[in-house]
């Protein structure tokens, strides 16, 4: 298995294309090559979408919104959001919290909490280097979704059952609560830019399963010769799409596949950085890309000497939810399909062949 990992620093996603369920016809290594002969758009400028509109400008600003949005959505699957109303300090207090919750549990303490398959979800604890069977991320992460929170009252809820410190629910459950109020507004606006009732999401998001994962990015031991293979392997996200607060610490990489270079992202602290993943690109019949990105070394000295930390939010729906193409997006490009089977295809690449379910054996 470390092999793999190992030799996956050298391979492209076109190595692992039968996995895909959308079209992803581009090519692009997995990690930024250590020759430095990659390109990259110095030029190209991740647009920014004011939610104030949505929030304070009645029809026309939402409108307005919808119209700046899914113009990012389509040209490069990015946008980054200001004045989305969640509080920048919650951002700042999640950044502390995570590297507590990686330099304070002990590596015993995380054995129980290996991450399994809970539905379609990966959830759980992810070792250095263990993200994937395919490449070796010099990331330590950690996935809970909604049942981690409990925020639908679950009478026989354990935190233990999710947690190995239950204050750890306590201090991050504010955030999750604040961007879970975002997710109708978004997909209103992307909806409506489509041409589709805004509303037509409204119940299969209600209440939805969601990913929060928080990621640590060690320092390097030895800033003069860093190790190989980039931070995070490039990939796509499999959700509808992705809340991603700006990281304080340079490193994430968007692929343009107009012209197949990397875009820098560096958003301004207090934003929330948004990206569509595969279940959009599908029910868009490919309007949407599910964008490819990666997380590389810093370029900055002084950022290789401390950690990199980042908590993103992925929304999904539950697994019994049929994928289908939108109402007036052409014809077709893919039938019908259970969230549980589409996810588990997919991110099968990352966890093996027979992470793959269908619907009815997940019943």
């Amino acid at each position: 298995m470390e092999d793999q990992r190992d030799a996956g620093i050298a391979r492209t996603n076109r190595d692992f294309a039968r996995f895909d369920q959308v079209n992803k016809s581009h090519c692009y290594r997995l990690s930024e090559s250590a020759q430095g002969d990659e390109q990259f758009d110095l030029d190209f400028q991740i647009q920014t979408c004011d939610m104030a509109d949505y929030f304070d400008g009645g029809a026309a600003g939402r409108a307005r919104f919808a119209q700046s949005l899914g113009q990012a959505m389509e040209e490069i699957g990015f946008a980054i959001l200001s004045n989305h109303g969640v509080d920048p300090d919650l951002f700042v207090q999640a950044e502390k919290d995570v590297v507590d919750f990686f330099e304070q549990i002990p590596a015993s303490a995380r054995e129980p909490y290996l991450a399994k398959r809970q539905g379609s979800v990966n959830q759980g604890y992810f070792p250095i280097k263990q993200t994937t069977i395919i490449h070796p991320d010099l990331v330590e992460g950690w996935v809970f979704c909604r049942r981690a929170f409990n925020l639908d009252g679950d009478p026989d809820y354990d935190p233990r059952q999710f947690w190995p410190d239950p204050r750890f629910e306590q201090a991050f459950r504010p955030l999750v609560q604040a961007q879970e109020r975002l997710i109708l507004p978004i997909m209103r606006s992307i909806l409506r830019y489509l041409g589709c009732a805004p509303d037509l999401y409204d119940e299969r998001l209600h209440n939805t399963n969601f990913g929060f994962r928080l990621n640590y990015y060690p320092a390097p031991p030895d800033p003069q010769h860093l190790p190989s293979g980039g931070r995070m392997l490039g990939h796509e996200d499999v959700d509808l799409f992705t809340l991603l607060p700006a990281p304080s610490v340079e490193g994430l990489q968007v692929y343009n596949r107009r012209n197949g270079r990397w875009i820098r992202l560096n958003a301004p602290a207090g934003s929330i950085i948004l990206n569509t993943g595969d279940y959009m690109q599908r029910i868009s019949n490919d309007r949407l890309p599910s964008t490819s990105h990666r997380v590389s070394q810093p370029r900055e000295a002084q950022a290789l000497s401390r950690p990199r930390v980042s908590f993103p939010m992925a929304i999904y729906v539950w697994e019994d939810t049929l994928l289908e193409v939108l109402p007036g997006q052409g014809d077709p490009r893919y039938g019908p399909i259970s969230a549980i089977e589409f996810h588990t295809r997919t991110t099968a690449k990352y966890y093996g062949d027979d992470y793959a379910v269908s619907a009815d054996a997940a019943e």
